[in-house]
């Protein structure tokens, strides 16, 4: 875990919110930094999709079990009936093969993505089969670091926006780009601290 401070720009940033201000004393720095293993990363984020924390966990923990090593070649190679009974479904077990296909014919690590715009990174990503709107943006904050991402289609993101600006009350995806924008260019650190609050 990084405990260095968060950047000077991007502290000043998100002090300039009063709201998060606090979190950032609350849960110390929250740090957005590229993924040491992206090809890992993009198959964990398949798994967890419309799951329950603990049933994606035990899930990932036994699929990956069988692959050993996570790697394109593995996922291509795995038996697909060990990989149902890890406890994937049909469909995942296509989402990671199409996922492992694209990672084996393109790069799309963070250096073979660093020249594309967040957008560009997200119309790659989204022709793999399985990789929708969410599950790219989670690959830009986690996988390739970009700072300025600010993920609406997660749940726990808009629920926590809602608990902290407007006291668990509806909130328009407008209202929330609106109260984002104060983190700006800064909001993928911002949304690390809507979740850690959310999830405390």
């Amino acid at each position: 875990m990084n405990t260095d401070p968060l950047p000077p720009a991007v502290e000043e940033t998100l002090r300039s919110d009063p709201v998060v201000s606090p979190l950032i004393d609350r849960h110390g720095p929250l740090h957005v930094t590229p993924a040491e293993e992206p090809f890992r990363r993009l198959c964990t984020s398949i798994i967890n999709q419309q799951l329950s924390t603990a049933s994606a966990d035990a899930i990932r923990t036994r699929t990956f079990d069988v692959l050993d090593d996570v790697t394109p070649e593995a996922v291509l190679a795995a038996d697909h009936d060990r990989l149902r009974e890890a406890g994937l479904s049909r469909t995942k077990v296509e989402y990671l093969r199409s996922a492992a296909e694209a990672f084996r014919d393109r790069d799309l690590t963070p250096a073979g993505l660093a020249d594309a715009s967040d957008e560009a990174a997200i119309e790659e990503l989204t022709r793999i089969r399985g990789v929708g709107d969410w599950t790219a943006r989670m690959y830009l904050i986690f996988v390739l670091g970009r700072e300025d991402v600010l993920p609406l289609g997660d749940l726990a993101v808009r629920k926590g926006i809602e608990q902290l600006y407007a006291d668990g009350d509806d909130l328009s995806r407008g209202e929330m780009r609106e109260i984002a924008d104060a983190w700006r260019p800064y909001r993928s650190y911002g949304t690390r601290y809507v979740w850690a609050a959310y999830e405390r």
